[in-house]
């Protein structure tokens, strides 16, 4: 684990602490991944409506 000081210590010139070492993930499979998320939320939002207008009368 590198900390802000070691990283802005370094005498290499290299500013990237991780180097190569990173996650890179496909745009198509985020999208993917993304979509339950999504649809959950849009079902959490029609939920929320539900319930205020129970509650409030509106």
């Amino acid at each position: 684990m590198s900390s802000v000081v070691d990283t802005t210590e370094s005498d290499d010139g290299d500013r990237d602490p991780y180097g190569d070492a990173r996650i890179e993930v496909p745009e198509d499979e985020m999208r993917r991944v993304a979509v339950p998320q999504i649809l959950l939320g849009r079902v959490k939002g029609k939920l929320d409506e539900v319930a205020t207008r129970l509650t409030y009368g509106r």
